[in-house]
């Protein structure tokens, strides 16, 4: 059960996420409406659907759902409180270091993260199990225990109930070392970010500050070189790579020939290079060209085959010519399409003139292209055609490709948090 602060400071709500993963949960959810009522606090119960995919930890699918959950429900500006203590703090710290996790992973679960548009905090991480339970039996509470927290086929579990204890039977005082070291990993993190923002503001294309540089990368030291390359992944909130994806991304994309374009693929993301930059991005499918569609402007059109959403702002004196109900057919390029930018003589093939705008080869399939009565008057984010652009003090849409990047998974230290945004 997790707890809501609003606006009011005497304001408070109760929250309960019934995965539906056990047989008796149902049984659990009525247990907190009767405390709840008891205590005069309002419940929320959220149900989700916290199964596993293929190959997916259902550990990890259930806090990627509950948090995914809680995220969604918390209000702007809201706290929710949640009870994690010092002995998970330590089981999550020794599953990042058994994962080969960094400082960002081994600083564990902090005590204040942002959650969608609020906030949550874990008051209780200063003190023990073994203390929370002493208060509880010592107030006469009452409480659910999870019958799947014995089954020691989850990882969690089997250092709870086996290998904690025999550690602690001859480091008794294990637990409060793993707190500070927690800790400690935690601020190496925050200065591992702080260099990395010194490197990124170094290594950032000027033009497009979300691409790198691989000359000025290629100058850094091998450390900082990793450090900043997790960095920049992190920014562009996508899963971070295994330090072998990273030390791949070294030896084989940064020294690749000039006119090659490489590729390193980890679950969740991309790092290609095109020319002297290095992009990141959730993984690419492959196009599927063959589709078209029809769009009149007036409102945004998601193309989820190409991975972005086009639309266009009303603006004078330039553009594309139309009306805002003038019906356009949207396709995507084939090979052989041709047009005469605007203020240019004669007609160019698309190929070049995507060439000339150094877009990347894998995008090039995925800018949508404007057809009018057969004819190609635009390129999305790019040109209009000669003879389609709105004259002097005459009304025009510009027309703009926005690239989506999907959802990222902040893992490193236990927690699901899930984020979307549009670059």
């Amino acid at each position: 059960m997790a707890t809501r602060a609003g606006a009011s400071a005497s304001r408070l709500t109760a929250v309960h996420v019934d995965h539906g993963l056990q047989q008796h949960s149902g049984e659990w959810a009525v247990h907190c409406r009767e405390v709840c009522e008891a205590l005069g606090v309002p419940l929320e119960v959220l149900h989700i659907d916290a199964r596993a995919q293929p190959g997916e930890s259902p550990e990890a699918a259930a806090r990627h759902a509950r948090y995914r959950a809680l995220a969604d429900w918390l209000p702007a500006g809201a706290v929710l409180l949640t009870a994690q203590h010092r002995d998970d703090q330590a089981e999550t710290l020794l599953l990042q270091l058994f994962r080969g996790a960094g400082p960002r992973g081994l600083a564990a679960m902090p005590e204040t993260i942002a959650l969608g548009k609020g906030c949550l905090a874990r008051p209780l991480l200063g003190h023990t199990r073994g203390e929370i339970v002493a208060y509880a039996r010592r107030h006469e509470l009452r409480w659910v225990e999870d019958p799947s927290n014995a089954d020691t086929r989850y990882d969690r579990n089997l250092l709870r109930r086996q290998l904690l204890p025999a550690i602690r039977r001859r480091w008794p005082g294990i637990d409060k070392v793993l707190a500070r070291t927690a800790t400690l990993q935690a601020d190496q993190a925050t200065l591992a970010a702080a260099l990395a923002d010194i490197d990124f503001a170094y290594c950032a294309v000027v033009q497009q500050p979300g691409q790198l540089d691989t000359g000025a990368l290629g100058t850094l030291e091998r450390a900082r070189q990793r450090n900043l390359l997790r960095h920049w992944i992190d920014r562009n909130r996508l899963p971070l790579p295994s330090y072998t994806i990273v030390e791949r991304i070294i030896d084989t994309v940064l020294p690749a020939r000039p006119d090659a374009c490489p590729v390193v693929h980890w679950p969740g993301g991309e790092v290609r290079r095109y020319r002297r930059r290095l992009f990141v991005m959730p993984p690419l499918l492959p196009p599927d060209t063959a589709r078209s569609f029809t769009w009149n402007l007036a409102h945004p059109l998601a193309l989820p085959e190409a991975g972005g959403v086009l639309s266009a702002i009303v603006v004078t004196g330039r553009g594309l010519r139309a009306a805002p109900h003038d019906e356009f057919r949207i396709g995507f390029r084939h090979g052989g399409e041709s047009l005469q930018p605007a203020g240019r003589t004669g007609h160019h093939d698309l190929k070049k003139l995507f060439q000339e705008w150094q877009v990347a080869p894998w995008e090039r399939s995925r800018v949508p292209l404007l057809f009018r009565d057969g004819a190609l008057v635009a390129v999305a984010g790019l040109c209009v055609s000669e003879g389609h652009q709105a004259g002097h003090g005459e009304q025009g849409y510009e027309l703009q490709w926005t690239r989506t990047t999907v959802e990222k998974t902040e893992d490193d230290n236990g927690d699901g948090l899930l984020s979307r945004r549009f670059p």
